[in-house]
């Protein structure tokens, strides 16, 4: 295929996948060799179920196959979702980041790490953990030079996140060391 431009791209699908009920985050064209790669990146508000991509997939191979631009040449479709380690550079990626931890750089050269709260307007509300006290912090985006979300191997406690605004649907759910589960013994002489 003559490798198409990211523009191209971008123009034939940003209504399909709206349409869809998707946001088009990103999209890479890679031209290697007779062999072409166009990877797109779609995302929603209420996560990505990885089983609906496959049919997305069919429909963005169709729309590439419907038009002529693109000659016969053999290419690589991938259609993906944002890992975990995503730059957040929209207000909409901020929101559907609430509860992650994230690193922040701001133009100020200041940069911590912490726990994204509530959006509102065009500033964030984020937890940050300083000598083991919790507060929080309005941060405007217009601020922030660079923000990714970070790996975490350890749930956050649930002071933490009530202070981030809550969970939010499949966001990390916080340690409730309140809640104690209580396991029967087995009874004597049973093979429990």
């Amino acid at each position: 295929m003559p490798v198409p431009s990211k523009e191209r791209v971008v123009e034939l699908l940003v209504d399909l996948v709206r349409e869809r009920g998707y946001d088009l985050e990103d999209v890479n064209v890679i031209a290697a060799g007779k062999h072409s790669a166009v990877r797109v990146m779609v995302d929603r508000e209420e996560g990505v179920d990885l089983d609906a991509l496959p049919e997305l997939s069919r429909e963005i191979s169709d729309a590439f196959d419907a038009v002529t631009d693109f000659g016969e040449a053999p290419y690589t479709l991938e259609v993906t979702t944002p890992g975990i380690d995503r730059p957040l550079t929209e207000a909409r990626h901020w929101r559907r980041a609430r509860g992650r931890k994230v690193r922040v750089e701001l133009a100020d050269g200041g940069a911590f790490e912490c726990r994204v709260g509530v959006l509102d307007g065009d500033s964030v509300t984020v937890v940050i953990k300083q000598k083991g006290v919790l507060s929080t912090r309005a941060v405007s985006l217009s601020d922030v030079v660079k923000a990714v979300v970070q790996v975490e191997f350890s749930r956050p406690s649930a002071e933490e996140m009530d202070l981030a605004g809550g969970v939010v649907g499949s966001r990390p759910s916080p340690a409730n060391t309140d809640e104690i589960v209580d396991v029967e013994a087995p009874e004597e002489g049973s093979n429990k």
